[in-house]
Order: C-alpha cells, then structure tokens, then sequence
C-alpha cells in the first residue's frame, strides 16, 4: 500500500495562484525572468503550447511561453492567457494615451488658447494631443519666439472665461524665458515650460534612433549643429520631419513636456471658478 504523505507547508508559505489577464493586443507586461518589458503583438497556438510575441518600445519583438505567474502587469504578478474569441476589445487610445471617444465631433472652439513657441512645437502638439484638443475645443497657435510674448498676452486680455496658456522653451531658473514668464504670469495667465533649449530635445533620443542629443557650442545654431554633429543634411525642415515622424504617442516624449502640455490643457478647460 502506498504510504500517504500530508503537505505540511504553511498556508502563508504556499504560493498563491496568480490572477488570469487576457494578452489582448497592446497590453504592455514585463516577463518575469528577463525582465523585457513590452505590448502584446499576439499570441500563437505551438507544439510546445501557447505563446505571447511582445514588441518593446525599440520595435524589437520577442516570443515567450504562457506559463503560470510568467509576467509583470503594473507590477503584479499575472497569468497570461490567450484572449477568448469573444473577449471584449479594450479601449482605444489617443496618442496621449487618452481613451478615445469614436464618433466624437470636435467642439466649437473656446476662448482660452494655448500658444506654443514655434511651428515645430505646435506640430508635435498637434501629433500627441491633436485629437484631445479637438474634443475640447482648445485652439493651438504660435508665437515664432517669446519676446512677442508680453504684447501678445496684452491684446489677448485673458479672464475667466478666457484663459491663456503658453509652453516656453528652455523655461529655466535665471533665463530670459523665466524673466519673460515672470511679467505675465497670472491667475488667468499660464506659462509653462520645459529645461530643453528646443523641442526637437523633448522627443526621447531612442525614438529617434540615436544615442543621446548632440552638445552644441555656443555661438552654432543648435538645430545645424545638431544635424552637423549626426551626421545628418544640414536641412532643418527635413530633420524635423525625420523627428517628427519617430513620435507616435506619448511614449516617444521626456515626462517634462508630457506634464507641460497636460497641465496647460487642464487649466484652459477648467470651469470659471
């Protein structure tokens, strides 16, 4: 007769069964033992049994095992397991990250505004945030510089039901922009900014495809520098399409204009106190 043999482990000691989540596409996860971090492409049936292809945020796709307790989700440990035929689609997103309104017609623009500095700047808002701002109704225009920026505030005479946001570049302690800033600060007035000395620094370098942002000396202009220093056509406008192309949501972007950009969005569509 076989002998019986209790399981004397504690309760507290016994590992717990971890949640089921669906891998439906674009669920980002990390896998628990490399620690590669990245969205679900989709999953396969094999002979070996079922798998999950992830892409991380430089394109590069690796396959892993769905096996119990195999991946991080927001930091918890999960089981992954192939979505059901008639599993719910998850939301839609912008590419802020927003969750998508479909059908949603653009509001009849308010009063507030928001200025930027540049054509470029406005551009990548557009590309992030465009489809939010409709949504709201907020206009985005710009200023071509900063030192415009008093006169401008002047004639726009914000208030209550018209409120005025602007994103600075290289918004730094002691600089001409924060003396600039300073001037017409209010509480219907709002400028923001960000630490670099343009926005072409905003978009992560890894979205680009390069190491790091170039040093430029002093005396060069930046953005020529900067193609000079990559090695890229000294053609600004085509560089700029180049960096513009490499954004696709709000991943592509440092956290410091990420925050600028909300924070000025919220305050323009916030209700009259």
């Amino acid at each position: 007769m076989r002998s019986y043999s209790p399981d004397l482990t504690p309760p507290w000691k016994k590992q717990q069964p971890a949640p089921e989540v669906p891998a439906e596409s674009d669920l980002v996860v990390e896998e628990v033992t490399t620690g590669f971090c990245g969205a679900v492409i989709r999953t396969e049936k094999t002979a070996e049994g079922p798998t999950v292809t992830l892409e991380d945020r430089f394109g590069k796709h690796r396959v892993f095992p769905l096996v119990p307790r195999g991946f991080l989700l927001e930091g918890r440990v999960v089981t992954l397991v192939r979505p059901s035929a008639t599993a719910p689609a998850r939301p839609a997103r912008t590419a802020s990250g927003s969750v998508a309104v479909p059908g949603a017609r653009a509001r009849v623009a308010r009063a507030g505004r928001i200025y930027v500095e540049g054509r470029h700047d406005a551009e990548l808002v557009e590309r992030v945030w465009g489809d939010d701002l409709r949504i709201e109704g907020v206009v985005v225009e710009y200023l071509e510089g900063i030192d415009d920026l008093p006169s401008i505030v002047k004639e726009f005479a914000p208030g209550p039901d018209a409120r005025l946001g602007v994103l600075v570049d290289h918004l730094v302690p002691g600089s001409k922009e924060s003396r600039i800033a300073s001037q017409v600060s209010s509480d219907h007035a709002l400028i923001v900014g960000h630490p670099y000395i343009d926005v072409w620094e905003a978009v992560k370098p890894s979205s680009v495809g390069i190491r790091a942002w170039p040093s430029v000396p002093r005396g060069q202009d930046w953005k020529t520098g900067v193609c000079r220093a990559l090695g890229w056509p000294e053609n600004t406008g085509a560089a700029w399409q180049r960096i513009l192309g490499s954004v696709r949501s709000y991943k592509d972007l440092e956290p410091e204009l990420l925050g600028s950009v909300e924070h000025l969005i919220d305050f323009v569509t916030a209700p009259p106190a």
